[in-house]
């Protein structure tokens, strides 16, 4: 259990048992708010529960206070409880416990970045999930990282999370994908074609077409146009896809599935999801076309499902079939769906369907991520397949690294525009947050293999040693990670990770000034093992850290 979590339970305790003494007044269930004061002096976490209870209670805030306070249980984890301001409780944690928790960190190793928070909960992670028509771009790539942070977050925190890419290989994109990949195949073949106004330019289909001829040659080149555009729609597919998931498999991100959109309409999820809406009074047939009825939960308009039989179900008809198979078919606990910001005025109408197949649309989460701004000189590059100026995610990554991609595109919120800083990311110093992060850990196993290579032994380090404000500053920031991944986890957050790990780094500067690690004087060998103890839980810690962001933890820079 996570301190965080053992404070809140501590108040509950406390507030339960001033209840049975009938110092305070009977009450419902309470679930506390446990935050971190953002004053050192105010403690080490902090509760403003009896303010909340003022009303219903119908007593002075500092009052409840006082009650609580003096109802809390004793225990080796808490020094002092306090009271502040208008009914603040705040709890400082025992130095010796803290000092104990080396000893816990080294023992859990990387267990120590696994909470059972989820209690195996399923939850599905939809990320990416790009139509299949050309290379991931930098945009892209911030999905990416989000999703595959979120999912990492999560499966930390004791879900049973399953990561997943939607493969949109049905629909009319598709078909205008194939129309160009086939239109490059036969000019490579030497035939007179052109491009059509909403046909895919970029060179990589200039580039797919050629390696089409190559593999199919004018055995398919000479074919009528509706025969060869069938022989070619598949490998071109495979051919893109196989790139998108060599982009993503150079950032550490592995799918559990990848879905494809056809079988929806092969298999039975779009017949039984209809069947399902119809049975619940949410579809109507009008104008030749299938419709579902949002107007009649709260949305602005009715949407179409099925076009027509011709022209077969609308991307939105689809998207409802895949969210049938999410929560009905598998069965999901929760579901989250990491969109670009293109997708926004789709949340609503999602939410909704969820609610009309009979699942509580709080079980779906969106998350929207924005649009990121390129500087490329003084200019802002904006990313479009059909106009071919983007900047592909393998140039991004082939210039700043995966590791740099991780971390800038976690630190900000999703929900916020962005500017990436291409000359930052490779900056090689401590303004460049990657590096500094990425540098702390390498520092920390630097002095290790030090102490290894002086032949200090300090298994038997005596921890009680460590008394320096700096020494206690820096436990208490390690003893912080439970935390931060049940709270990231909560609130579907993954930019406290980065910035959790910085902070690490910035406590284990401040360490460094302040405490001399490995020392030659005979007189100090006790205090320099017990130091080392701390730096080898500080190692842990930073990289399960780094490992949850998806990040390398180098042991040399």
């Amino acid at each position: 259990m996570h301190p965080q979590k053992q404070i809140a339970e501590m108040v509950v305790s406390a507030l339960q048992s001033a209840i049975a003494s009938n110092s305070l007044p009977e009450i419902g269930e309470v679930a506390p708010s446990v935050e971190r004061p953002k004053q050192a002096e105010h403690g080490d976490y902090s509760t403003s529960v009896a303010m909340a209870l003022a009303s219903s209670m119908r007593m002075a805030p500092r009052e409840i206070a006082t009650e609580i306070v003096e109802s809390v249980a004793p225990t080796s984890m808490v020094q002092d409880v306090s009271i502040a301001g208008p009914g603040f409780i705040n709890f400082k944690l025992n130095d010796e416990w803290l000092r104990s928790q080396i000893h816990v960190i080294r023992e859990a190793g990387v267990e120590f970045a696994h909470l059972d928070v989820g209690a195996g909960q399923s939850i599905q992670v939809e990320f990416v999930s790009v139509n299949p028509t050309g290379p991931l771009h930098i945009g892209h790539v911030r999905g990416a990282a989000i999703g595959n942070g979120l999912a990492n977050i999560l499966d930390a925190a004791g879900y049973d999370v399953q990561r997943e890419y939607y493969v949109n290989d049905a629909g009319n994109q598709m078909r205008i994908f194939a129309e160009s990949a086939y239109v490059r195949f036969l000019q490579a073949a030497g035939k007179d074609a052109e491009l059509g106004a909403e046909s895919y330019p970029g060179e990589y289909v200039v580039e797919l077409g050629a390696e089409l001829y190559s593999e199919l040659g004018n055995a398919v080149a000479d074919l009528d146009a509706d025969e060869a555009m069938e022989a070619i729609s598949a490998p071109a597919l495979d051919r893109t896809l196989a790139n998108i998931r060599g982009t993503l498999e150079r950032m550490g991100i592995e799918y559990d599935e990848w879905f494809s959109e056809k079988s929806l309409i092969a298999g039975d999820d779009f017949d039984d999801s209809l069947k399902l809406l119809e049975e619940r009074g949410y579809v109507s047939e009008r104008e030749g076309a299938l419709w579902f009825l949002g107007t009649k939960i709260d949305l602005e308009s009715d949407s179409v499902i099925i076009r027509s039989k011709e022209r077969g179900p609308s991307y939105f008809g689809t998207d409802i079939a895949y969210h049938y198979n999410k929560f009905v078919k598998r069965g999901f606990d929760r579901v989250i769906n990491v969109w670009g910001a293109d997708h926004h005025g789709h949340v609503a109408r999602m939410k909704a369907v969820v609610d009309s197949l009979g699942v509580d649309p709080e079980k779906l989460t969106i998350i929207i991520n924005q649009i990121v701004n390129f500087k490329k000189g003084d200019e802002t590059v904006r990313f479009n397949k059909r106009k071919d100026n983007f900047i592909a995610a393998d140039e991004l990554l082939d210039a700043v690294g995966p590791d740099a991609c991780h971390y800038i595109f976690l630190e900000r919120t999703p929900g916020t525009h962005m500017e990436f800083d291409l000359e930052l990311a490779k900056a090689e110093t401590s303004e460049n947050p990657v590096f500094y992060v990425q540098y702390a850990h390498a520092r920390l196993c630097a002095v290790l293999r030090a102490a290894s290579e002086r032949g200090i032994e300090f298994e038997d380090g005596d921890v009680s040693l460590l008394t320096t404000h700096q020494e206690l500053a820096l436990m208490r920031r390690l003893n912080e990670l439970p935390d931060v991944i049940a709270r990231s986890a909560e609130m579907l957050e993954p930019h406290h990770m980065p910035h959790f790990a910085y902070e690490v780094a910035r406590e284990l500067q401040r360490f460094y000034e302040a405490c001399r690690v490995i020392s030659s004087d005979p007189a100090d060998a006790e205090i320099t093992k017990a130091r080392l103890l701390l730096v080898d839980a500080a190692r842990i810690v930073l990289a399960g850290t780094l490992n949850i962001m998806g990040m390398n933890a180098p042991e040399r820079m």
